[in-house]
């Protein structure tokens, strides 16, 4: 998919302390540990070369059976320096520790908190941003959810609709919401902004049964629920 002897790298960064969800990374949901889930999508898909995991919980993952070289030799573990460890360290420095020591032409980065992502969507927006990029169109991606209601500010104002003219809510123009379920970007454009999004950035609509983000206990309940879904599926025979 990539071509021209070109590499594409995923970052999985994960760390042990969760502030909301505790040890969510490595907890059993519908049948397996949550980070395998979404690990188990990248490590399927032949677009991927190598899945960097960036962690302090090295002697979390070996206990969940995980270690250096696992998945066919893709999966390269690295210790996370201690200066970018902590619940309020910016995701761009893990990254740019992750690009400075791991040389490949493009990086996806996800997290374990997005159990629900396909290789199927993976494929998809990496495809998506290769024609693009060829175009000239696009530097990165990232992924979005689309919005289509009638959003107010806090003080109660409208901010996309006139309540005393009120239109079918498919009808208003939409609105994209950033869900850091996937982004897709080069080490040049890293470079240039510092950041996992770059100067022109490709704005991709996730499925929306895709989009869950563990984040609270209640999307744990939700993710759960549509993982077990999955998981029995899988069970089924083949036709």
């Amino acid at each position: 998919m990539i071509g021209d002897n070109k590499r594409l790298t995923a970052l999985l960064p994960m760390k042990a302390h969760s502030a909301r969800v505790t040890s969510k990374n490595f907890r059993d949901i519908a049948g397996k540990p949550l980070f395998r889930w979404v690990l188990d999508e990248m490590a399927a898909s032949p677009a991927i070369d190598k899945i960097v995991i960036n962690t302090d919980a090295r002697a979390i993952l070996a206990d969940n059976g995980l270690k250096d070289g696992d998945y066919d030799g893709k999966v390269m573990i690295r210790d996370r320096k201690p200066e970018i460890c902590g619940d309020f360290v910016s995701m761009n420095l893990v990254l740019g520790d992750d690009i400075e020591n791991v040389a490949s032409d493009y990086y996806l980065m996800t997290h374990t908190t997005n159990p629900l992502l396909s290789r199927a969507t993976i494929e998809k927006l990496i495809e998506e941003f290769l024609s693009a990029e060829k175009q000239n169109r696009a530097d990165s991606l990232f992924t979005v959810n689309r919005h289509q209601t009638r959003f107010y500010a806090p003080e109660g104002a409208p901010i996309n609709h006139d309540p005393a003219n009120l239109i079918r809510t498919q009808d208003l123009p939409p609105y994209l919401e950033e869900n850091s379920v996937c982004y897709l970007f080069t080490g040049k454009s890293f470079a240039k902004t510092g950041a996992r999004i770059g100067e022109k950035p490709i704005l991709f609509e996730t499925p929306r049964l895709e989009s869950v983000d563990i984040d609270e206990p209640s999307d744990w309940f939700m993710a759960e629920s549509l993982l077990m879904r999955v998981a029995a599926s899988e069970m089924l025979p083949k036709e």
